[in-house]
């Protein structure tokens, strides 16, 4: 399955009367996520309203472009789609969304409080997932596949590994904060050794996904699902999903109302949908991650192909927020230097 790269899309041509609710979200929940399923079943329910999606990259590149909107006191988004944890405390700090009403979120009882943050105060979560790496099975030979974070820096893999920024991609993001977690403070020392070995190091997942699809490169960053949508799409087990030393990050995806929406109850309502089993069935097939939804129901191949790391790895949000700005500032002095 082609994967669809830059998008900056209006679903469908807009009627001239009714009201518009626009959604920011990241480029593959538009281009092969469950976004066209969810704007017909919220338009049914709301005639007259016609959803609009907005998803020109990745999570982080959303963010960034909400936040400057609001600032330049712009018209921006009504509901935002597809904020990693790791972002929520950015998100929060700059004021982004508005508080939610639980009372307007009837299947928010039937997610899990593990995956939930603050009391559901200003965003809820809608999937989740693990960032690992994963390798083509015919392009790498055994003997090259990594089984430690540490193997990565073989001069064997040179050119051979596909990143991804973590200024602009939420699983790039994941990745650095990984490494910060495993390696502690000598987190430089791995990336001054890896960033060599990397062949790229795109802005967002899409186009290092694109590029291991292609052929270009035959391990990269990427997702603990990919056997389960190899296996499923292709038919065999093209994408293998590594855990070095058994480790993969734990990522939550939420998502909430922005703070200038005139439109907040058709926004809880929009959030509801995609909380509910109908839409959330379609996130293991569609998005590649687990339902937030605890009675959603999961494909027998999906639940039997899916990887669940040994030792799922996190790193505390106030951590996270405290740190992140001078983390970035270092990797990217890294990457400049190398």
């Amino acid at each position: 399955m082609k994967k669809l790269t830059l998008l900056c899309l209006v679903l469908l041509a807009l009627p001239a009367w009714g009201t518009e609710l626009v959604v920011y979200t990241y480029d593959s929940f538009v281009a092969w996520g469950p976004a066209l399923a969810i704007k017909d079943a919220f338009e049914k329910a709301h005639p007259g309203v016609t959803l609009v999606w907005i998803a020109p990259g990745d999570s982080s590149e959303m963010l960034a472009r909400v936040v400057a909107e609001l600032e330049l006191g712009l018209p921006t988004a009504d509901v935002f789609v597809g904020l990693a944890d790791v972002e929520v405390p950015r998100a929060l700090a700059r004021n982004v969304f508005r508080p939610l009403e639980p009372e307007r979120l009837a299947h928010l009882a039937d997610v899990p409080a593990d995956l939930r943050i603050g009391g559901d105060a200003f965003v809820v979560p809608y999937d989740h997932g693990y960032i690992t790496l994963i390798y083509d099975a015919r392009a790498l030979p055994d003997e090259l596949v990594p089984r430690t974070l540490d193997d990565l820096l073989r001069p064997e893999l040179k050119g051979k590994i596909v990143l991804q920024d973590p200024r602009t991609s939420s699983p790039g993001l994941s990745f650095l904060l990984w490494t910060i977690a495993h390696y502690g403070e000598d987190w430089p020392a791995f990336w001054e050794k890896l960033l060599p070995n990397a062949l790229t190091v795109t802005r967002g997942w899409t186009e290092s996904f694109d590029m291991l699809e292609a052929g270009e490169a035959p391990l990269g960053v990427s997702y603990s699902t990919d056997e389960a949508y190899a296996q499923i799409v292709y038919g065999e087990l093209v994408y293998r999903v590594l855990t070095p030393d058994g480790e993969g990050f734990h990522q939550v995806e939420y998502m909430g109302v922005v703070r200038t929406t005139p439109n907040a109850e058709l926004a809880h309502a929009l959030l509801d949908l995609i909380l509910s089993p109908e839409i959330q069935e379609l996130i293991p097939t569609s998005q590649w991650m687990f339902p937030a939804n605890a009675t959603a129901r999961v494909p027998e191949a999906f639940a039997a192909y899916a990887v669940i790391p040994e030792h799922p790895v996190s790193l505390d949000l106030d951590t996270v927020a405290a740190n992140l700005s001078a983390w970035i500032r270092t990797w990217q002095e890294i990457l400049v230097a190398r």
